[in-house]
């Protein structure tokens, strides 16, 4: 893994670093949240897609909700969607197949809150994982690493 980032975020500081993640985005991208309850994860995901629907020009949806009961929540932007998986409640490797996770991954952006299941499949071989931790009520600290060395050209703030 190669590191991309390190920073303590509050909420404001999260709200632009998801908004520049967004605007660099593109179909294929994939998106591992890691941390705690608590840590940031959802909020990064309501900032960031709430950017993707800025970036593209369309009305943002009123309420982008954790799919931690329906495990997934789609959100159609264009000629693409956004999946947002939770897996805190997936037991094992073959319930990502029931998903159909690995035919909307390349054509989609994917966003997975609680990943630890996926990263266990061999075939995800393209990827950030953004780990969160919590510092105190208020500050973040986000890690962001990708599988890739290419990517270390990538640049956020």
């Amino acid at each position: 893994m190669y590191q991309l980032l390190k920073k303590k975020l509050d909420l404001d500081q999260l709200n632009i670093l998801a908004n520049d993640i967004a605007l660099n985005s593109n179909c294929g991208d994939l998106l591992l949240l890691k941390g705690e309850l608590g840590a940031g994860k959802t909020s990064f995901c309501r900032f960031f897609i709430n950017s993707m629907y800025e970036k593209y020009s369309l009305p943002k949806p009123k309420i982008i909700r954790s799919p931690s009961f329906p495990i997934l929540i789609n959100y159609k932007i264009k000629n693409f969607e956004i999946f947002h998986y939770d897996f805190y409640r997936l037991k094992n490797v073959n319930e990502l197949r029931e998903l159909n996770i690995f035919e909307n991954i390349q054509k989609n952006i994917t966003l997975i809150e609680w990943p630890e299941i996926i990263l266990r499949y061999k075939n995800i071989t393209n990827y950030y994982l953004l780990n969160f931790k919590i510092i105190n009520l208020k500050l973040r600290q986000i890690e962001i690493f990708h599988n890739n060395k290419a990517k270390l050209q990538d640049v956020y703030r």
